[in-house]
Formats: structure tokens, C-alpha cells, sequence
């Protein structure tokens, strides 16, 4: 096996010189290629018996490269060397050693590769071959190591030489490993180490094992017997080093490489092992503790690593110290400022080899792999600063070199060469290649070249001129031109020249500047409430040549709707994220982009919430006894992006009253711990809830449960009362105490009680009820009552007395009635004086005052009786009764009552004066001709006195009341009045009182007016309907019209003359309809509506058929069978208007209307009332003379003439 050995050298930087390769795009040029070399051998090889070892070195360059060895400083023949084999492999020049114990020995040395070609010589580092042999213990005696217990002692190890690192075990001749610890450890050097004995490591096979792996061998030393003598006093003693021996010691660490420190110490107590280090903190990510502390292995050295290391051993009697001054030093490594390189004629090569290291290393050159002191001291070049330089090269100056770094640590070589060669120019990139790129971005135009030397280039606009007066554009080395911030109008043709010594060549770029996608309206920043929706939006604009896209991110994530969920909805530049959970805040963005850009909108998502739970809760520093109390404390809950405001502290008694929580208070919420005071004997299990603006959390986990002991009451039952629901005894009545009052399991309730002022002894009794009942008492005596909690610990404090009373007795007294005096028509006042509280028999609670209503001063035919209620407080000797009827008779009582009831009554009887009237029931407007209306009232259903007539008043709705007429109408009786001299087609606003002595009452209010019978009348809708031998007219008279007659003629349709059957009709307007029996059946007539001589319509109809007058369009109200269904619900409402007033007025008759003046006498249809409508009478009969059609008898007639009776509040008694 072979083992690259490394040297604890520093990490030495080195940048080695890379082939430089003609560019395949560069061709018909064949170029040579200076040896470079790509693999070798570590430095340092280990070879072992039976092992083959190679030598590798491999190279490239053109032509084929030539290798030779050195060996020690003289050459070393590979192929002339018998068992040894070199490879035929292309590039290769390594050679193989095969295994052969003598053959090992022999090849021991330094070797040193050589790559050649007619270019130069190219050397590889010294590569360090060593041979070893089988690992051997040396023979040796081991003597019986005796010590007393509690001593330390050292099992030596010494293992033999290797050039590897070994592998080191303790263990007893059964394979069983020596157990280590603080106590007992192997060190860096093999050797275990006790720091004191015990009898129980007397033991005769300690057994050192060193495993080396090359060989892949384990060889045993030889056992030790370690004999421990016991004694029966172990002395203390301080710490003391074993390893290392001395106070401090200085050490060298090579750069880049582990540094290991050890300290291992005995005495009794066993000691314990610290590192400190001054300087400053150790790097903790490079520093790892191993043995139990006692080793301490600092990685990758650097220089900053410096400075002194204590280690310090500790037990109770005292410290050892050991101080390690640590220097980091390490080899220099060489490396090329200026590298590899191709150089035309004429020029100046330069290359710069800089190297570092502690100490400072020596830099020397070689050329082609020989020292410059071997040199012909005619060539031209000279060493400057680490620089070696060449003037005016040619290709003969073609070369080599190396540059070697040096010091005590070892030795470093890189290779670099100087190629100079002539090539003509040629750029490599395509020409006419066309470039895009959006406003305000970078475009980079590729040319690249290649020649020796290496061509200029240059870059030219459509002009010819060059680019780089704009300071926009920039030139990289690599040919490679960069425009910064484009511009639209950077679009265009660039041209990209080079050349050298050799030629000159030009290629095109065609570049186009596009519009850069910019975000319009990008998403804004959001706080939500959790389980809510956000919606994103966002809005950009593209170059219209070009691909787009909206796409958007959460966290950097590429968000996208998904099949079997509503989480995301993405459409039309929105994204929608619904059912919003704490996991969904963060950073969303929207991305627009094309294929030559893409700009980014963020917003950011807080989503908030109640609080989460707290986490935790511990109960610690309990003291239990008299004054319970705990710490409480518990871990923050997550705020979710809204300060916690408190914390609201609970807790649950699991024995009495499990799964009911009680608040024990709250705390801010920027703290995490509280002190509780608690009650005795309750089982506490505590929680705790986080409060924020949008709530309460979910509570915490409960905590462990707190029994605190128990102890007598602190506290009394409150609110004691003695009241007697019996005149003989007291019922004592308290509220019971809460549970977590009681202070034990159960608590019970001392009573007593005795009578007032009496100073006697108590009468007590124990009870675990809310409530005592004393019997056999005096009526209404006043004691004296005491409870008191008391449990198994002892009576609560000494309670306060409170005074009681046993049962009550109705009042046996009637307040005397001073003074009942009506104030007004609807107030009287009653005053009483106030009764002797002796004969209340009880507290006095107030008195009752009943009053009613027992008729009108008017009629007294019918008494109707409704009882008003007031109470009044104890200490009130009157009262106001208000809402009385005027002119009317009441009845007062006046009672004392208390706890049993109310006494004996003081009572009066009184008469309220007159009072205005109420307003008139109903007033009707009808339209007597286009200057006169007939207005019919009824009375008002409350007089309040003695009507005396009525005050009627009117004027023009035009006039705003300015032209307004009143007059008095003297007669209480009196139902109509005719209003005449009305201007024509003109609304008046009409207002009627009814008046007694005390004034006007009340007014009712109707606006109608007259109508102009001058020019055609309006019939509204007219239809016909034919049976078989009749015709039925209808029309809707329209609202307003004064009524009139008109004539209706049926004619055959083809006959020359009327039939005598058929005569003119006498119609009125207000009738409606008409019907016209005795027709021919199957037969056309013409239909006429004639008034004076005028033409109002016609129309054509056939009997069993139907025909329309030819008047302006109607609608289905003119049809006959809606006329007839109208006239009967007019007919029902009618009989219900009628049974209704015989109900409220039993009199008062409607006075009679006179017969209507004229040749056919007929009721007119009302003018327009806003407020009521008068139904019309019944349809008579048209087939002969006409009758009238109306009644002379008002409503009033189906009624008689008793009062109507009230309550106080408007309400009619029946």
C-alpha cells in the first residue's frame, strides 16, 4: 500500500498555470503548445512490503512532450530499472515499483519529473519516496507497576516508529476496552494516565494495541500488572500535571493545518480540565473538545490563531496551570500575478511570481527546468521585485519557467511559459448576429478575437465613428462591448474591428431596443384578519412586440391555482387568497415579464388575529398555610402581528366545581409571571389567556393542580334579612356563602336572634340551609339577628346584627281624605292626611289610590265603570290624577298598605268641569252644482259638555288661507249645511268644530272643490255587453264630476225607424251602467249616448257578441262583469259601514235631505275628498219611469241615541 504522507505545512496558495488552448472556432492555423503539466504524484509517498507504488507524471503540449526522471539529483532511467514498469499511455510519462521487500529499499529517495517539446521544459515538485517495514515491538521486560490507592500512575505505551500516523488502544486480555473518563485517559502519546487509583483498577492485563493501517497489522505490547494497595485514609492533594510537566512550552502551527493541545492532570478529587484564551473568544466553529476536555483541536490554523492557550486543572484544593504560546508559521506559496501567456514579436513579457509565508520564503527561477545560475548570461532578461521580464522577445524567446518558494517548512513550485507566436486576427463571433434588449437595461455585443499578438478592438457606429464618446458604453477585454442605461434610439447596426500586426476584420451586431415592462399598479401591503379573503391586484405594460406574462410568488415560491382547493384564485392580474391562516403571511409578488425582461411588484401580508395559546404554564415558589400563595409563571403566546394587550389569569376548583373557570384577574401582557394570594382549600389548576384588540386566544394547557389547607371562615354570609311570611313568626334569610368561601369540604350557618332592646341572652341555632324560620311571635316585632359562617377549622369573624321583623297584619286604619279637587276638565287633586303607623301593623309601604269613571254629567242612562290605579310612596300624602274625562263623575279610594296587603279605604266622589269637544266624526263633501256643495257631518263622539253648535270655516287652496270665511253654526243638531256662491272648478280647504261653552273644539279638515259643467262631460272607460236579448252599458264616472242626465238609444242596424220598444233612456252620470232588455236576439244595434241634442258616443253591438263605444281606449274596469263584481263589493262594504255606526252611535240622527230640485231627482256623487270616500246606493232597476236613487235617511237612522262611553285614554267601552 502506498500513503501520500503530508508535512505539517501551512495551506500554501498557488495558482498554477493552465493550458492555453487555441480556440476550435480558430482554424487553419496549426499552433504549437508549451508542456504543461496536468497530474503527479503527491510529495510524499510511503511504500510498503509486498506493495506496488507508482510515479505519476503527465503532460500536454504540442508536439508530443518527451519526459525523464531525476532521482536524488542524478537521472533516473525508469525502462533501464529491472521491476519497474512504465506506462505506455499517451501524455504519460509515471512508471509503477513492483512489491519486493529489496526493490522498496533500493527506490527510497527524490524524484523529480521532466516534461519537454521543442518549446520548453516543464518540472514537477520533489515527490519524497520512503520504504517501511513491518512494524516490530521491541523486546522488553515489564516489570509489576505497584502504587497506593489514591496515587496517580502512567502505563507507558511506546509504540514503534511509523511514518504514518497510528491508531492507539488500551484493553484486558479479554478484548474488553479500558473504560475512560475524567479519571483515567490515554494521551496523544499512548501512554494511560490515572489521576488516582482506585483498588478496583488492580488489575494484571493492561494491554497496549497499536493498529497501524498501512500494514493493516495490530501488534500487542506486552501486559502490564498494575497492583493497588489499599489504605484506609486517601489524602487530598491539588491538581499536578502529568503531560505536559513544565509551566508553559512554545509550540510552531503550520498554516492550514489542526492544532492540537493536550493537558492531563492528577490528584484527589479528580481534577477537571478548562482552556482559556486570553487573546480573545475561542472560534467555536473551528475548536472541538475531546478526552474529556483534556485535549483541545484547533482547525484550519490562520495567523489570527496566535497568542497563548491556559489550560487549567481544578479540584477543591487548589489549580495547576500549563500556558501554551502558539506561533502559527507556514510555507510561502507562489503565485503568478502574470501567468501563462502569448506574446507577438517585439513585445515585452512580463511574469510575476508573489509568495507568502512565516518565515518569509526565499523566491528562486528556473528556465526550462534549470537553474538561472546555469544560463547563458547573454539572454536578455532580467529579475525586478519577484518579476521576471524579457525585452523585445522573438519566438526563439519561447520558454518555460519556474518558480520556486522556499523556507524551514518546505518547498513549493509552480510553472508559467512564455509563448510567442504569429497569428493573424480573427474574430470568432458570427457575424450579423441581431441582439434585443428593453429601455434602461445592459446589452453586452459579443466579439470575440483571437491572434498573436492579441488584436485591438474597437467598436464603431453606422457612421464609422467610435462609442465610446458616450460614457454609456463600455469595452471589456474579451472583446465584449456593454451599453449601460439603453435608450430607444440606441437601436441601430454596430461594427466590431480587429486587428494586429498580421490583418484587420470587421463583423456586424444589429441591436434593437424594445419598451421595458413596467408595473402600472403593483400589490400594496395588507394586514388581514385570519379566516378573511385578500386580493392582490396588479397592472403592467409591455412592449407590444413581445410575449407576456403576469405570474405571481409567494416567498419566492411560484404560486399556482390548484385543482382540489379554493386557496388561490389567479386571474386578470389578480391573485385571491382565501380562508387566510398566520401560515399564509409573507411577501407575494407579481411578476410581469417578457422574454427579454421581467420586473417584480411586492407587497407584504400580515395576517392578524386573536392571540395563539400560551404554551406553558408553571406554578412555582409555593407557600401553603394561613396566607396561601404561588408563582405563577408562563411562556408568551404568539402575538399574530397585534401587541398582546394582558393576560387573563384563571383557574378551576377540580373537586368542587370542575370544569368552571374563574378569572383571578389580569396582567399586562408584556409580562410572563405573577405572585397569587390564594384562598384555603381550593384546588387551583391554572390557565392562561393572551388578549389582544381582536380578542382572547385559545387557553393554555392546565397547569399542575395547588391544594391549599383549609382554615376557619373568613368571611359572614351577607345580606341578612328577618321578615315574616305568617303574623307569627320571622323567616331569616341570608345569601349563602360561595364554595371557595367556605375554607373546607362544608360549611354551615350560626344564627341567633332576640328582641330588640331586650339585652337577653340569644337564641341560636345551627343550621346548613340559606334560611331559618322562628315561629310563635308577636305581630310585628322587631329583633335583633346575627349569622355566622362557621366549618371543622372554626367560626368566621364576629358578625354585625341586623334588625328584623316578624310577620305582618293588614293595615287597620283608612286615611282620612282632606281635600278632592278637580284642577282642570281633565286633572283633580286628592289629598289625605297621613294614618298612625301603629295601626299599620307593619312597615308601611305606601298607599294605593283607585279612581273610575262613573258617567257623563250629560246622561246618566248607563254607568260604566273603569278603574284607574296609582301608588304612591310611604311619605306622600297626595297625588294628581290626570288624563280625566271632562265634564264627567269619578270615584276616588285611598288605602295604606304594606308587606301583608292594603287596609281599610278613604273615599270621595268628585265631578270634573266641561272641556272642549272632541272633532266632529266624519264630514262629507258633495257636489251640488259648479257653485254649490252640500257638506253632512257627524257629531263628535266626545262632548265633553253641552254641544252648542259648530264653527264652520273655508278658503281657496290657492289663496293660502288668506281669503278664509268662518261662521257659526248655532244649531247642535244641525247634520248638513249648503255651501253656495263657490267659485267654479276651484278646491277649498274646509275646517268644522264642534263647540260647548268652553270654546271650539277639535277640527276635522276635507278638501274638495266644484266642477265646470260647460264643454262635453267625460265618461272615462265605456263598454258594451251583448246577451241574447239584452245590451248592458257601463262606464266609470270620473272623480269630480258634477252628475248630470243623458239619454241612451238602442236602433236596429238596417231598419228605418226606432222601434216603439225601444225608446231614449234617461240616464244619470253617477249611475254607472244601464241595461236594456227586450232586444232581438242575433241582431247588430247601434248604441247612442245623446245629451240636448249632443252626440257623447256610439258604438255597434250584436246580441250574443260584443262591441266597444267608439270613446277613447278603456282598460278591463269597463268591462261589465268588473262593473258588477265592483258594485258588489261597494254594496258589502256599504251594510258594513252601516252595522258599523250602528254600533258606535246609538244617536244623533242625520237630519233629512231635502228632494233634489228638478224633473228627475237623483243624490249627486261626491266631490274629491281626501281623506274618505261615500259609497254610492244600490243599482235600481231602468225599464220604465225613472225613481231616485238615493235615500232620504242618513245613516243615523239605523242607529239610536246613547252616549258613547270612553276610558281615560281614548278607548271606546262597550
Amino acid at each position: 500500500m502506498v500513503v501520500a504522507l503530508r508535512y505539517v505545512w501551512p495551506l500554501l496558495l498557488c495558482s498554477p498555470c493552465l493550458l492555453i488552448q487555441i480556440p476550435e472556432e480558430y482554424e487553419g492555423h496549426h499552433v504549437m503548445e508549451p508542456p504543461v503539466i496536468t497530474e503527479q504524484s503527491p510529495r510524499r509517498l510511503v511504500v510498503f512490503p509486498t506493495d506496488d507504488i507508482s510515479l505519476k507524471c503527465e503532460a500536454r503540449g504540442k508536439p508530443e512532450v518527451q519526459f525523464r526522471w531525476m532521482k536524488d539529483g542524478t537521472h533516473f532511467r525508469p525502462s533501464e530499472e529491472p521491476g519497474v514498469m512504465v506506462h505506455e499511455a499517451p501524455h504519460s510519462g509515471s512508471f509503477t515499483i513492483t512489491g519486493n521487500n529489496s526493490f522498496a529499499q533500493r527506490f527510497q529517495g527524490i524524484y523529480r519529473c521532466f516534461a519537454s517539446n521543442k518549446l520548453g521544459t516543464a518540472m514537477s515538485h520533489e515527490i519524497q519516496l520512503m520504504a517501511e517495514g513491518a512494524p516490530k515491538w521491541p523486546k522488553e521486560t515489564v516489570k509489576p507497576v505497584e502504587v497506593e490507592e489514591g496515587e496517580s500512575v502512567v502505563l507507558p505505551c511506546n509504540p514503534p516508529p511509523s511514518a504514518e500516523p497510528l491508531r492507539i488502544y488500551w484493553m484486558n486480555s479479554k478484548i474488553l476496552h479500558i473504560k475512560q473518563d475524567e479519571r483515567v485517559s490515554m494521551g496523544q502519546n499512548g501512554n494511560l494516565y490515572f489521576a488516582n487509583v482506585l483498588t478496583s483498577d488492580n488489575h494484571s492485563d493492561y494491554i497496549c494495541n497499536a493498529h497501524f493501517p498501512g500494514t493493516r497489522t495490530i501488534i500487542q505490547k506486552e501486559p502490564i500488572d498494575l497492583r493497588v494497595k489499599a489504605t484506609n485514609s486517601m489524602i487530598d492533594r491539588k491538581p499536578r500535571l502529568l503531560f505536559p510537566t513544565n509551566s508553559s512550552s512554545h509550540l510552531v502551527a503550520l498554516q492550514g493545518q489542526p492544532l492540537v493541545l493536550e493537558c492531563i492532570a492528577e490528584g484527589f478529587p479528580t481534577p477537571t480540565i478548562k482552556w482559556l484564551f486570553p487573546s480573545g473568544p475561542m472560534p467555536a466553529d473551528r475548536v472541538i473538545y475531546q478526552n474529556h476536555n483534556k485535549t483541545l483541536q484547533l482547525l484550519n490554523v490562520g495567523e489570527q490563531d496566535d497568542g497563548e492557550y491556559h489550560c487549567l486543572a481544578e479540584n477543591s484544593l487548589g489549580i495547576a496551570r500549563h500556558i501554551y504560546y502558539v506561533t502559527v508559521e507556514g510555507t510561502g506559496s507562489p503565485e503568478w500575478r502574470r501567468g501563462c501567456h502569448l506574446y507577438g514579436p517585439g513585445e515585452t513579457a512580463r511574469l510575476d511570481c508573489q509568495a507568502q509565508g512565516r518565515p518569509q520564503p526565499e523566491v528562486t527561477w528556473r528556465i526550462n527546468g534549470n537553474r538561472m545560475e546555469e544560463l547563458d548570461k547573454d539572454q536578455t532578461y532580467q529579475i525586478h521585485r519577484g518579476a521576471l521580464i524579457l525585452s523585445n522577445v522573438q519566438p526563439s524567446d519561447t520558454m518555460v519557467t519556474q518558480c520556486e518558494a522556499r523556507n524551514r517548512h518546505g518547498l513549493l513550485l509552480t510553472n508559467a511559459y512564455i509563448y510567442v507566436v504569429q497569428l493573424p486576427a480573427k474574430i470568432l463571433t458570427s457575424d450579423n448576429q441581431t441582439y434585443m434588449a428593453v429601455e434602461g437595461s445592459t446589452a453586452y455585443l459579443l466579439c470575440k478575437a483571437f491572434g498573436a499578438p492579441v488584436p485591438s478592438v474597437q467598436w464603431l457606429d453606422e457612421e464609422g465613428t467610435t462609442v465610446l464618446q458616450d460614457e454609456r458604453f463600455f469595452p471589456y477585454a474579451n472583446g465584449t462591448m456593454a451599453i449601460r442605461d439603453l435608450q430607444a434610439n440606441d437601436t441601430g447596426r454596430y461594427f466590431c474591428q480587429a486587428a494586429n500586426d498580421q490583418n484587420n476584420v470587421t463583423i456586424v451586431a444589429n441591436l434593437h431596443v424594445k419598451e421595458a415592462t413596467q408595473i402600472t399598479q403593483g400589490p400594496r401591503n395588507a394586514i388581514e384578519k385570519k379566516g378573511s379573503r385578500v386580493t392582490f391586484t396588479c397592472q403592467a405594460s409591455f412592449d407590444p412586440s413581445l410575449q407576456r406574462s403576469i405570474t405571481w410568488r409567494g416567498d419566492g415560491h411560484d404560486l399556482q391555482e390548484l385543482g382540489d382547493s379554493d386557496k388561490y384564485f389567479i386571474e386578470d392580474g389578480r391573485l385571491v387568497i382565501d380562508s387566510l391562516d398566520y401560515s399564509d403571511q409573507g411577501n407575494y409578488s407579481c411578476v410581469a415579464s417578457t422574454e427579454l425582461d421581467e420586473v417584480e411588484g411586492r407587497a407584504q401580508l400580515l395576517v392578524v388575529g386573536s392571540p395563539g395559546p400560551v404554551p406553558h404554564v408553571e406554578v412555582s415558589e409555593r407557600h401553603l398555610g394561613k396566607h396561601s400563595q404561588v408563582h405563577l409563571s408562563w411562556t408568551p403566546a404568539e402575538d399574530h402581528n397585534a401587541a398582546i394587550e394582558k393576560y387573563d389569569i384563571e383557574f378551576e376548583d377540580i373537586e368542587m366545581a370542575p370544569e368552571k373557570w374563574h378569572s383571578l384577574g389580569k396582567v399586562p401582557g408584556n409580562q410572563t409571571s405573577t405572585t397569587l394570594k390564594l384562598s384555603p382549600y381550593v384546588h387551583y389548576t391554572f390557565r392562561v389567556t393572551a388578549i389582544n384588540k381582536y380578542g382572547p386566544g385559545e387557553p393554555s394547557p392546565p397547569s399542575e393542580t395547588v391544594v391549599t389547607p383549609e382554615a376557619a371562615p373568613e368571611k359572614n354570609p351577607a345580606d341578612v334579612r328577618g321578615e315574616g311570611n305568617e303574623t307569627n313568626n320571622m323567616v331569616i334569610t341570608w345569601k349563602p356563602l360561595r364554595w371557595m368561601d367556605w375554607n373546607a369540604p362544608q360549611v354551615q350557618y350560626r344564627v341567633q336572634w332576640r328582641p330588640q332592646g331586650t339585652r337577653g341572652p340569644w337564641q341560636e341555632q345551627t343550621v346548613s340551609d340559606s334560611f331559618l324560620v322562628v315561629t310563635n311571635t308577636s305581630t310585628f316585632e322587631p329583633y335583633e339577628i346575627r349569622v355566622q359562617a362557621v366549618n371543622s377549622q372554626g367560626k368566621g369573624p364576629e358578625p354585625q346584627v341586623t334588625i328584623g321583623y316578624s310577620g305582618e297584619d293588614y293595615p287597620q286604619v283608612s286615611p282620612e281624605l282632606e281635600k278632592v279637587k278637580p284642577l282642570n276638565s281633565t286633572a283633580a287633586l286628592v289629598r289625605w292626611k297621613p294614618v298612625a303607623l301603629a295601626q299599620v301593623k307593619g312597615h308601611l309601604r305606601g298607599y294605593n289610590v283607585t279612581y273610575w269613571w262613573e258617567g257623563s254629567q250629560r246622561r246618566h242612562s248607563k254607568r260604566h265603570v273603569h278603574r284607574g290605579h296609582v301608588v304612591v310612596a310611604a311619605n306622600t300624602t297626595s297625588v294628581i290624577l290626570g288624563g280625566l274625562r271632562p265634564y264627567s263623575s269619578y270615584h276616588v279610594e285611598v288605602r295604606a298598605f304594606n308587606g301583608r296587603g292594603s287596609g281599610p279605604a278613604g273615599q270621595q266622589s268628585f265631578e270634573t268641569p266641561e272641556g272642549v269637544p272632541g272633532h266632529p266624526e266624519a264630514l262629507h263633501l258633495e257636489c251640488q252644482s259648479s257653485t254649490s256643495l252640500l257638506l253632512h257631518w257627524q257629531p263628535p263622539l266626545s262632548h265633553n259638555g253641552v254641544l252648542t253648535g259648530y264653527m264652520l270655516s273655508y278658503y281657496p287652496l290657492d289663496t293660502g288661507g288668506e281669503q278664509q270665511l268662518s261662521f257659526p253654526l248655532q244649531d247642535p243638531e244641525l247634520r248638513t249645511h249648503n255651501l253656495t256662491n263657490l267659485s267654479p272648478d276651484v278646491r277649498y280647504r274646509f275646517q268644522l268644530q264642534a263647540t260647548t261653552r268652553e270654546g271650539p273644539g277639535e277640527a276635522i279638515v276635507r278638501e274638495g272643490g266644484t266642477m265646470n259643467l260647460s264643454g262635453k262631460p267625460d265618461f272615462g272607460n265605456v263598454s258594451a255587453m251583448a246577451g241574447e236579448n239584452y245590451s248592458v252599458v257601463s262606464w266609470v264616472p270620473k272623480e269630480g264630476q258634477c252628475n248630470f242626465g243623458f239619454h241612451i238609444l238602442f236602433k236596429p242596424v238596417g231598419e228605418g225607424k226606432v222601434s216603439s220598444d225601444l225608446r231614449p233612456q234617461y240616464v244619470n252620470y253617477n249611475q254607472s251602467s244601464y241595461t236594456q232588455w227586450n232586444l232581438q236576439p242575433d241582431t247588430y244595434y247601434e248604441i247612442r249616448l245623446l245629451k240636448e241634442h249632443t252626440l257623447l258616443g256610439q258604438a255597434n253591438v250584436k246580441t250574443n257578441g260584443t262591441g266597444r263605444v267608439h270613446l277613447p281606449p278603456a282598460g278591463f274596469a269597463t268591462e261589465g262583469w268588473f262593473i258588477g263584481f265592483v258594485c258588489a263589493i261597494v254594496l258589502l262594504l256599504l251594510v258594513l259601514l252601516i252595522l258599523c255606526f250602528i254600533k258606535r252611535s246609538k244617536g244623533g240622527k242625520y237630519s233629512g235631505q231635502a228632494p233634489w230640485p228638478g224633473p228627475h231627482p237623483h243624490p249627486l256623487h261626491p266631490c274629491s275628498d281626501n281623506e274618505e270616500k261615500v259609497f254610492g246606493s244600490s243599482q235600481p232597476s231602468l225599464n220604465g219611469d225613472i225613481k231616485p236613487l238615493g235615500s232620504d235617511d242618513s245613516l243615523a237612522d239605523y242607529g239610536g241615541s246613547v252616549d258613547v262611553q270612553f276610558n281615560e285614554d281614548g278607548s271606546f267601552i262597550g
